[in-house]
C-alpha cells in the first residue's frame, strides 16, 4: 500500500527538486496550518540532513508572486547587511529571516509549473510555533518578536516595498466590500439567514464608524506608512525550542507598506484569545488583559525609539478595530462562497467572524484597562 508520504513525495519532489538543493529530496510532509498557502516540510538526503519549507502561493490571493518574492528578497538582504553592521544591535540576538532558495535554471526565486506558483525557503531550526499561548512569558516573547522585526525593518524605506496586496489592512474597503457581497447575496437568494448570521449582521451596523479611523489619522499625518509584516499573529512568530525566546517571523508574504498599528492590533487579537479563533464556545470568548500587557510590554522593550507619541495614542484603537477588521473579511467571505479562508465545514467562515466580534465586545469591555496599560508603558 501507497503511503500519503510516498505519494506527496512522488508529486511534489520534481518541483522541490528544480530548486538550489543540497542533496536530493527523501521525504516531503505537510506543515502548518496556514488559511492560504499550501505549505510542505521538505527533507534532504545525507548524513546532515536539511529542510525546508515548499510553498505553492495562492494566486488568487496573491496574483503578483513576483512581486511578493521581491519584497521578500529584498528584507532578507535588509537583514544580512544589518547583521554585518559592526555596531548592530543585532548582535547578541538570534534573530533570523527565512531564506529564499533561486531556481537555478533561470535565478529567479519562484516556480511557475502548470499554471501553479511555487517557492522554497529555508527552515528555522531548533524551533516551534504556538497555536494558543499558556504563559504571561510566551506572550511577552511574541510581541518582542514583533518588536524586534518593526526594529529589523525601521530603516527601510517603505515607498521601495511593493504593496502586493492593495487595500490589505485598509478597513474602510473592507466594509465596502462586506456589503457589496451582502448586496449581491440577497439579490442572488444565495443567503440562508439565520439568527447567528444576522446578530453578526447588526454587529457590523453598529460599528460601521470604526473602519476609518486609522486611515483617517494617516490621511491627517498623524500616523505614517512603515514596513510592516501584515499578518504577526501567534503562529507566525517562531520560539527557539531551548530558551523559549522569538527568533524569527515567517509567512513573509504581506510584508509592505502599512501602518505598524496593523500589526499591533493584529498580533493582540491573536495572541489575546485564550481559546483561539477556531472555538466554536463563542460566549466564552475573552481579551486576555495580562497577555495584553506582556505581548505590549515585550514588544516596547524591543522596538526601541520606533514608537512616536501619536503611535501610542492608537494602539487601542488598532487593537479593538483589527478585531473587528478580521471578523468583517470572515464574515465577507462567508457571503461571498469561502473563496479567500480555507474552510473545512458549511458555516466554518461564519463561525470565525462571531469569534472575532465576541472579542471585539471583550475588547469594548475592557478599555479603561488597556488603555492603562497602554499609559504605563509609554511613561
Amino acid at each position: 500500500m501507497v503511503s500519503p508520504s510516498d505519494t506527496l513525495l512522488e508529486a511534489l519532489s520534481p518541483i522541490a527538486s528544480r530548486f538550489a538543493l543540497p542533496a536530493p529530496v527523501v521525504e516531503i510532509s505537510p506543515l502548518g496550518r496556514g488559511n492560504v498557502n499550501d505549505t510542505y516540510l521538505v527533507v534532504t538526503a545525507g548524513k546532515e540532513a536539511q529542510r525546508f519549507v515548499l510553498q505553492k502561493i495562492n494566486q488568487r490571493v496573491f496574483p503578483r508572486c513576483d512581486l511578493v518574492m521581491q519584497n521578500i528578497q529584498q528584507l532578507v538582504e535588509h537583514g544580512e547587511l544589518l547583521a554585518k553592521s559592526p555596531n548592530s544591535w543585532l548582535h547578541g540576538e538570534r534573530w533570523q529571516v527565512p531564506k529564499t532558495v533561486a531556481v537555478p535554471e533561470n535565478g529567479q526565486t519562484w516556480l511557475e509549473v502548470e499554471g501553479e506558483t511555487w517557492r522554497l525557503l529555508t527552515f528555522v531550526e531548533k524551533a516551534h510555533s504556538l497555536e494558543i499561548l499558556s504563559t504571561p512569558v510566551q506572550a511577552r516573547e511574541i510581541g518582542r518578536g514583533l518588536g524586534l522585526f518593526h526594529r529589523l525593518v525601521s530603516a527601510m524605506p517603505a515607498a521601495e516595498l511593493h504593496d502586493t496586496l492593495p487595500g490589505f489592512h485598509i478597513t474602510p474597503l473592507y466594509l465596502q466590500n462586506f456589503k457589496s457581497s451582502l448586496t449581491q447575496a440577497r439579490s442572488s437568494q444565495a443567503l440562508q439567514a439565520n439568527q447567528e448570521l444576522e446578530a453578526c449582521l447588526a454587529f457590523v451596523a453598529e460599528r460601521e464608524q470604526l473602519a476609518p479611523v486609522l486611515e483617517a489619522a494617516r490621511e491627517r499625518g498623524e500616523l505614517r506608512q512603515r514596513p510592516i509584516h501584515g499578518d504577526p499573529k501567534i503562529n507566525n512568530v517562531m520560539l527557539c525550542s531551548e530558551s523559549g525566546c522569538a527568533i524569527a517571523l515567517v509567512d513573509l508574504d504581506t510584508v509592505k507598506p502599512g501602518l505598524l498599528h496593523y500589526d499591533i492590533g493584529d498580533c493582540c487579537r491573536s495572541a489575546c484569545n485564550p481559546l483561539g479563533e477556531e472555538t466554536r464556545d463563542f460566549s466564552s470568548v475573552v481579551f486576555d488583559l495580562e497577555r495584553c500587557e506582556a505581548i505590549l510590554e515585550g514588544y516596547c522593550g524591543a522596538v526601541g525609539d520606533t514608537l512616536s507619541a501619536q503611535d501610542f495614542n492608537y494602539i487601542y484603537t488598532a487593537i479593538r478595530l483589527i478585531s473587528f477588521e478580521l471578523g468583517l473579511r470572515f464574515l465577507t467571505d462567508h457571503l461571498a462562497g469561502n473563496t479567500y479562508f480555507k474552510v473545512s465545514r458549511p458555516g466554518h467562515n461564519l463561525d470565525r467572524a462571531r469569534v472575532q466580534f465576541q472579542l471585539t465586545k471583550s475588547i469594548e469591555s475592557q478599555q479603561i484597562q488597556i488603555e492603562a496599560i497602554i499609559e504605563k508603558l509609554r511613561r
